[in-house]
């Protein structure tokens, strides 16, 4: 039985107000109700599921710092370059990456609660340069390449799919009649799942339900954690 239990109902009824009146004004005053019934949970989240995905692989990052260097994304978007000038995230995002530096430059499990739901992540929404050459090379190599279509098949046949593929045929360089040009228009990797029953979040079951998916998932992560080893990609 998990020692998380659950997010309190308060949480999403944040977030729908939230969406309702995103304005700085309206989070300031309200910024009470963020710390307590947002922060303050999913914080508590971070390391409780944290500690459980070491059991999956023990060199996971748990970083409950709230600065947004840590497990707990920030509240405020960036919108610099974005046509929505909306301040706040209307979710709460969670991640736990596995490989020293900065999470978004690693292979990492996440989680994110929406007003209305909740949703898991495994792999990498972006390859940086370092990790678009690397993953590149592992295509290219016959036995990690191998390992790779085995997790897909793997992960379609358990009801998921694999996500991240780009280009409409191979990238600059290669040979668009590559026999893994399928793969090799990828210039991401990650799967997801919104499969999360939405009574799950406030309730201690929602620790195995997330786990439970995340386990089959892992080899994601893991296949991306050894192309970094062997072919760098930071």
């Amino acid at each position: 039985m998990s020692d998380f239990p659950g997010f309190p109902a308060e949480t999403q009824q944040f977030l729908r107000d939230l969406r309702e009146n995103n304005t700085r004004e309206w989070f300031a005053a309200n910024k009470p109700r963020y710390e307590e019934f947002v922060k303050a949970p999913a914080l508590q989240w971070v390391a409780a599921m944290g500690e459980r995905l070491k059991s999956i692989d023990s060199e996971i990052v748990v970083d409950t710092r709230a600065n947004g260097s840590g497990s707990l994304m920030r509240a405020a978007r960036d919108t610099r370059f974005s046509k929505d000038k909306s301040p706040y995230k209307v979710n709460v995002a969670m991640m736990w990456w596995r490989g020293s530096g900065k999470k978004m430059q690693h292979p990492a499990f996440g989680m994110q609660i929406t007003p209305d739901d909740a949703g898991l992540m495994v792999g990498m929404f972006h390859f940086a340069k370092p990790m678009l050459r690397a993953y590149r090379q592992a295509v290219l190599d016959d036995e990690l390449c191998e390992e790779l279509i085995r997790i897909a098949k793997a992960v379609e046949e358990a009801g998921y799919r694999l996500s991240g593929s780009h280009y409409k045929t191979a990238p600059r360089g290669f040979d668009k009649n590559h026999p893994r040009v399928e793969w090799l228009r990828y210039n991401n990797l990650h799967v997801g799942t919104h499969d999360i029953p939405p009574d799950a979040i406030t309730k201690p079951q929602l620790m195995e339900v997330c786990y439970e998916h995340f386990a089959k998932l892992a080899p994601i992560l893991k296949w991306l954690a050894r192309v970094q080893e062997r072919f760098g990609g930071i």
